[in-house]
């Protein structure tokens, strides 16, 4: 029997809530205990740093970029601990690796957004949600009433499910300002083709 027992862990929110600075400080604190971590983020997700993973506070730890989650169980070897930022970029066999890296005996620490653009729950996290022993949901502000935010409201115009951006393309709202967000987007087309 393995003698060290692994778990996952999963910390999930909108844009702007805190998941990066909190993955951050959990693997920090797991580097100070002398434990062997590795941190992976998707290859695609190059906004702040291309090897890095950077909060939105500037707090960085080196991470390895890779293209598909399988390179976890190579990658990984017999760490302590793994970190997966921004897990909604993967794909559905994520939560299979993370299982697998936890059977091994790691504790896996995951981040990232539980809903997309449109509220609706985002690539892996469910599942992964699901399977954790720990879930911990953080919040962001909103920043049209002050309240607490759950969603990422999308003020640009892409229909694409993945679009990388910062405050240029998103803003944290509650639920009540991102279903009226949500209305006026709705309402726009429809008002401009009146017009015409």
């Amino acid at each position: 029997m393995n003698a060290r027992r692994g778990w996952i862990e999963v910390v999930c929110g909108s844009m702007f809530s805190g998941k990066t600075e909190e993955l951050i400080r959990r693997l920090n604190r797991a580097k100070i205990a002398r434990q062997r971590v590795e941190i992976f983020k998707p290859a695609l997700d190059t906004r702040y740093h291309e090897l890095d993973v950077v909060s939105h506070n500037a707090n960085s730890i080196r991470s390895t970029p890779i293209p598909i989650a399988q390179e976890m169980l190579l990658l990984a070897g017999s760490c302590d601990v793994v970190g997966v930022d921004e897990a909604q970029f993967f794909d559905e066999s994520l939560v299979d690796v993370c299982v697998q890296l936890a059977n091994r005996g790691s504790r896996v620490i995951v981040a990232g957004l539980d809903m997309d653009f449109l509220g609706k729950p985002f690539g892996p996290m469910p599942a992964l949600m699901a399977v954790a022993e720990y879930v911990t949901k953080v919040h962001a502000v909103c920043v049209c009433c002050g309240e607490i935010a759950s969603y990422s409201f999308r003020i640009t115009a892409s229909e694409s499910k993945i679009l990388l951006g910062e405050t240029d393309s998103y803003e944290a709202r509650c639920r009540p300002c991102f279903l009226d967000g949500m209305r006026e987007k709705n309402t726009e087309p429809t008002s401009a083709a009146a017009k015409h």
